[in-house]
């Protein structure tokens, strides 16, 4: 039975005399669906985000479904060429395609325990425990069409949202603070591959300055039996390398990993001091600014950021897990133990009741004994067995509805407090002071402006 959605604060049914009247001939049950037709877009941000107003940010609204075009253009400047008005046009109903390679990184690199020390003193290992999230792209789809470029926001029925410092940390574990992600992309590779990874890459196996994931794989996955530190270090720099290239800065068709990376990689006691977490929402920023303009068909970068952040913060296509303050654990356990694991046939995991820390539900197989076990990022508790039923692949009209029908209850404002923050590593909480911060965010030769002023309620502050 349809239920007519709630409209956001500020908008309103624009319709003829004629609809009025043709309402009422309606069944009462056809009514709904047609109310639900002529529900305007709604206004980018509610009436009671008074922090916001009071700091002067402008904030846009909209014209009706079929004139969805913001009413004042003064900040929203890219409407004509912005992936939303092709939509709006029913011009551009294609779902973005996948520029991720985790899955085939994970399944070419069994990681040594040997190197797993240095990875984790490197800052890497909540990632590579992240492992390969099933990407759900009309999720991922919707949101870039509501991402807008000129703000770094996503423009939704309840006001303006975006993914912050806050989220990066605590989703992957990232330090946000120090030095930046930089340096020249101007490099003699024979001599930085042959100082920092032991071996020169052949033509083949490289374009441009960006070297071969699966070239890396064939030569430095399995040291030998024998291998000396400098030895292990090297293949620790490579399998690094590879995650960093295949999970934070895939590039268009993920396979390779520029190489301007591998200088920050030299001293593997440093490189955690680098602000990773800010370069990764630099990165994901651009990339969806590129994505959101004209006809762009793929995206590419940290797609697992953005929709952990929404299965964090939306309603909208998340696995119904729920949402205990403990990590939940789904009746097949050793499913997590396999890193090329996606879907346990006929598992619904749904109800599940077991919860068990962090640390124990998804311990990686073949653990030195009596080591630590080092706190994972928050987005570990969403690495479980995903089917079908939570993850389907053509539901893009129904995302969309189900945006639009969106309301402010069903948001998670601020889903990183009490106990389930509490198994998390020091650095997911670290640096809390910048968290909102307005500043410019680094990797390289991309630069882009943090704007948590725009997202206030997302920090308590309304």
């Amino acid at each position: 039975m349809p239920v007519t959605p709630t409209p956001a604060i500020g908008s309103s049914y624009r319709a003829f005399p004629f609809f009025f009247f043709f309402l009422l001939l309606l069944p009462a049950a056809a009514a709904p669906l047609l109310l639900f037709r002529l529900r305007s877009p709604p206004v980018a941000v509610t009436a009671q985000d008074n922090v916001g107003l009071r700091l002067g940010v402008k904030y846009m609204a909209f014209r009706g479904l079929r004139d969805a075009d913001p009413l004042d253009t003064s900040v929203l400047v890219l409407q004509d060429r912005h992936r939303s008005h092709l939509v709006d046009i029913e011009q551009f109903q294609e779902v973005l395609h996948p520029r991720q390679q985790m899955r085939a990184f994970l399944s070419m690199w069994r990681m040594d325990p040997r190197i797993r020390p240095y990875v984790i003193r490197a800052g890497f290992y909540g990632i590579y425990r992240l492992g390969h999230i099933i990407i759900d792209w009309p999720l991922i789809t919707i949101l870039v069409e509501r991402w807008r470029p000129e703000t770094h926001t996503f423009h939704v029925p309840v006001g303006e949202m975006t993914i912050t410092l806050q989220d990066v940390t605590v989703i992957l574990g990232l330090r946000i603070d120090r030095a930046a992600v930089t340096g020249t992309c101007v490099l003699d590779v024979a001599g930085l591959c042959g100082e920092l990874l032991g071996v020169i890459p052949p033509d083949e196996a490289l374009r441009g300055s960006a070297i071969s994931i699966r070239w890396l794989c064939q030569q430095l996955s399995t040291p030998a039996p024998d291998a000396d530190e400098v030895a292990l270090q090297r293949s620790a720099r490579g399998f690094i390398l590879a995650l960093i290239g295949s999970f934070l800065f895939a590039d268009k068709k993920g396979v390779h990993v520029h190489l301007c990376f591998l200088p920050l990689l030299r001293d593997l006691t440093q490189t955690s001091s680098y602000s990773w977490g800010g370069a990764v929402l630099a990165h994901t920023y651009r990339e969806l600014c590129r994505v959101s303009m004209d006809r762009r068909r793929s995206i590419s970068g940290c797609i697992t950021l953005i929709q952990l952040w929404s299965w964090e913060r939306l309603h909208v296509g998340r696995p119904d897990f729920g949402r205990s303050v403990a990590y939940p654990v789904p009746p097949f356990p050793h499913a997590l133990h396999d890193e090329d694991v996606d879907v346990v046939p006929g598992y619904v995991a749904d109800g599940v009741d077991d919860v068990l820390p962090v640390q124990q539900a998804i311990e990686p197989e073949g653990e030195p004994e009596g080591e630590p076990k080092p706190a994972l990022p928050l987005g570990c508790r969403w690495r479980v067995p995903l089917t079908r039923v939570h993850n389907p692949s053509s539901v893009l009209l129904l995302y969309r509805d189900q945006l639009d029908a969106q309301t402010s209850d069903q948001v998670l404002w601020q889903p990183y407090i009490g106990e389930l923050v509490d198994h998390l590593p020091d650095i997911c909480l670290a640096a809390q002071d910048i968290w909102r911060t307005m500043s410019p965010l680094i990797c390289f030769e991309i630069v882009e402006w943090h704007h948590p002023e725009r997202v206030l309620r997302q920090f308590g502050m309304h």
